[in-house]
């Protein structure tokens, strides 16, 4: 359970202050590197699958420019933004950074970042113009963009179908096949195997209790989001979001369908029948398959069906010394041909890389149907995680008015009226 939120400086603040008193730094980002350069870039994965990508990618750079490496800083998921603020307010910034969607606002606002779109533009064969403005537009300001949108990724259903079977349930595959993949239906499977074969039933990964935000991929079926549209209004009070956490409260606490607070439960260890995940996570399945799995869409919603879609950008920090080599190095890193083998993990905003037939190249473990359910329709019409400045401190505010919510006997229309009295003074200003 979240401890009451500590009274946090905005992070678009924070960020503005060291921004603006780096006009030296900045003033050299351009000049040539006349010595050997290490460029830095933190990340939040310490996945052997991903690293060895992002270092062959980097090695790929060095032999075209010998005189730059580039090495990748893994920093803890858990608090990875705050983390990489704490660099940044210690004079400690890294050249280039891997941003979440959530505090994309902050991070572009706040002035902390180096402008990418004229380097990129500049990049021949680079192809600025295939990336759909839709995927650029929390990355942008005043028709400037300050981070590229390297990843994509839908949020999918990964599935144990030994164990569903097991149960006696039917399998995600089968409840489509029969029209029948609804939240209601994927939840009754998900409690067969909790009560029969004693594992975890469905998982939200990534949420533990903590990070709200990740059950966007349920709640978005029921129509709710945490504000309105504008950002202006908090909108945890309104029908649709009490009712997808009385939704979910009910899996947890009375189905038993979901892991409760404090159970830790690993689908790819074979300890749960599903989880809810981006495609990226694929590189945590064991080489040697130990169970029949699949990989299928968000079950059918109150709304219909539905989509979302996780964003990751990368930036340059402003403060970096070698700023305009960092932008080189992430033109590189995002163009055409290197997008096609990030999109093995990350896939990509390209149009030209939105097929089944591209993403199968480098996407072996997942068949053509999976990749085209899954990633072209879920990139096409997903919405994005919910972001908004100063999300830090919304965070918080948010996992600690949501504690009530997660007991047994919770009253969640009190604790979701009293999450909008705390934060709808912070989303009006």
């Amino acid at each position: 359970m979240s401890a009451r939120p500590r009274q946090l400086r905005p992070l678009s603040r924070l960020l503005r202050g060291f921004a603006g008193g780096l006009a030296l730094a900045f003033g050299l980002a351009g000049a040539a590197a006349a010595a050997p350069v290490e460029l830095r870039m933190t990340i939040w994965s310490g996945n052997e699958a991903h690293l060895k990508l992002f270092n062959g990618i980097a090695e790929d750079f060095k032999r075209t420019r010998p005189d730059v490496s580039v090495r990748f800083e893994t920093l803890p998921f858990d608090n990875y933004t705050t983390a990489l603020t704490t660099q940044i307010a210690g004079g400690n910034a890294p050249d280039m950074a891997w941003i979440f969607e959530t505090s994309a606002h902050d991070f572009v606002n706040s002035g902390a970042l180096f402008p990418l779109g004229k380097t990129l533009a500049a990049t021949p064969g680079y192809a600025l113009g295939e990336v759909a403005p839709s995927a650029t537009e929390r990355w942008s300001r005043d028709g400037v963009l300050y981070a590229y949108p390297f990843s994509t990724s839908p949020f999918a259903v990964f599935v144990n179908n030994d164990l569903i079977r097991q149960a006696g349930a039917k399998t995600p595959a089968e409840l489509i096949a029969a029209g029948q993949w609804t939240w209601p239906n994927a939840i009754a499977s998900a409690q067969a195997v909790a009560a029969k074969e004693g594992k975890g039933g469905l998982v939200v990964r990534d949420f533990n209790f903590q990070a709200w935000q990740f059950l966007s991929s349920v709640w978005n079926g029921w129509g709710a989001a945490p504000w309105s549209a504008d950002g202006k209004r908090c909108t945890f009070a309104d029908k649709p979001m009490v009712d997808a956490l009385t939704f979910v409260h009910d899996a947890v606490f009375v189905k038993k369908a979901m892991p409760g607070p404090g159970q830790s439960v690993d689908f790819f260890a074979g300890n749960a029948a599903m989880t809810i995940t981006q495609i990226s996570r694929a590189s945590l399945l064991p080489k040697e398959q130990p169970f029949d799995w699949d990989l299928v869409p968000l079950p059918r919603g109150l709304v219909g069906d539905y989509a979302l879609v996780g964003q990751a950008g990368i930036g340059v920090l402003r403060a970096s010394r070698h700023a305009e080599l960092a932008a080189q190095f992430v033109a590189f890193m995002t163009n055409p041909e290197n997008s096609a083998r990030l999109a093995q993990f990350f896939p990509s905003a390209r149009k030209s890389l939105l097929n089944a037939e591209v993403l199968a190249k480098t996407n072996a473990r997942l068949t053509p149907a999976q990749l085209d359910k899954v990633v072209v329709t879920g990139i096409a019409t997903g919405g994005l995680m919910p972001g908004h400045a100063g999300f830090a401190r919304l965070q918080q505010m948010v996992r600690a008015g949501l504690d009530p919510v997660w007991q047994p006997s919770a009253d969640i229309a009190a604790a979701t009226k009293a999450i909008c009295a705390q934060i709808d003074p912070l989303l009006a200003r």
